[in-house]
């Protein structure tokens, strides 16, 4: 038989349209590539397989036919002679003139969710002849269609250190959620959300996993949304797109100057020579030692370091008078 359309929707031969509709809006939702942006061509090849097998299936007279002939017979690559290709070439001289066409699993989707899922969900990258048309490939418009109300997000927060900030990481998180399988029941199912740390996020940045959260009947799944939080770091503190670090220098390091190294986020030690007079207050200013600015690759904030002068508490009669010494213009 080749490809089996039936284990493909997890459904038995005698499925009805509607357990076909719901095996397959429950695959496809899963599967969908727009929910699988770091596998996205493993997810494509199971959407677009999935929909095909709903697509023949769904269909009386392309099932009829693949039902007696397989997959072979439906596209008419049935070896000459055989008992299958003989019943093919038969029904397709039939009063239909029945031919196989592939298409797209985009409009298969757009049509099986056409009462229930607006345009937010359909791929981004180009839209379809859904959206741009109004209708689908059956040519029904689908603008006036009642749509299912849509839960609300649920949204938590990702802790972040500032070393993921700054030099990009890769968070596994695992989520249960119910979902609702082809007999209408509704079954636990765990799953791995992959989130991309890009270097330079900024706290507040939100993630969202579209339609993520529990199924339930008559409602959209809500999205799941992640907003990123920023853990306190014991040197440095962020300020936009710079990085602030307070550094504690003597009285002779401020006057006679001195080297201080600082470990930067992405582990290299940084050094930088004091040559001028430090006041009270006074600021460095490194350029380009900042944290990744997100939307310009390659590109820094600046690192500020403030300097904190510590007095001696107390001075000898001879070293005030040395100093005095020393100060005098």
């Amino acid at each position: 038989m080749g490809v089996d359309y039936y284990n493909i929707l997890k459904v038995n031969r005698n499925a009805t349209n509607e357990d076909l509709r719901k095996a397959y809006r429950r695959l496809a939702m899963l599967w969908h590539p727009d929910k699988h942006r770091g596998d996205k061509q493993i997810a494509e090849a199971r959407f677009k397989e999935i929909s095909e097998a709903y697509d023949v299936l769904n269909d009386p007279q392309k099932r009829a036919i693949y039902d007696e002939n397989g997959e072979e017979g439906l596209k008419g690559t049935a070896p000459s002679g055989s008992r299958r290709a003989t019943s093919y070439s038969a029904a397709s001289r039939g009063q239909n003139n029945f031919q196989f066409n592939a298409r797209s699993a985009e409009d298969i989707f757009a049509e099986a969710f056409q009462n229930e899922i607006d345009s937010e969900y359909m791929p981004r990258s180009k839209p379809t002849r859904l959206q741009t048309e109004g209708t689908n490939s059956q040519g029904v418009n689908v603008g006036a269609a009642s749509k299912a109300q849509k839960a609300p997000a649920i949204e938590r927060k990702l802790l972040c250190s500032l070393e993921e900030l700054y030099k990009g990481s890769t968070r596994k998180i695992k989520i249960s959620r119910n979902v609702i399988i082809s007999n209408g029941r509704s079954v636990p199912q765990s799953e791995v959300l992959v989130i991309d740390v890009k270097p330079g996020w900024k706290k507040g940045t939100k993630i969202t996993f579209p339609r993520m959260g529990n199924e339930e009947a008559n409602m959209i799944p809500a999205d799941i949304v992640f907003e990123i939080d920023e853990k306190p770091h014991a040197l440095y503190m962020r300020a936009g797109n710079d990085l602030v670090v307070h550094l504690k220098i003597s009285l002779g390091e401020a006057l006679g100057g001195t080297t201080v190294k600082l470990q930067t986020l992405d582990d290299r030690e940084l050094t930088v020579q004091l040559a001028n007079i430090v006041s009270p207050g006074y600021e460095l200013l490194i350029a380009k030692e900042g944290m990744p600015i997100a939307r310009e690759p390659g590109n820094k904030g600046n690192l500020r370091i403030k300097f904190d002068v510590i007095f001696p508490s107390s001075l000898t009669e001879e070293q005030r008078t040395g100093i005095k010494n020393i100060l005098q213009c």
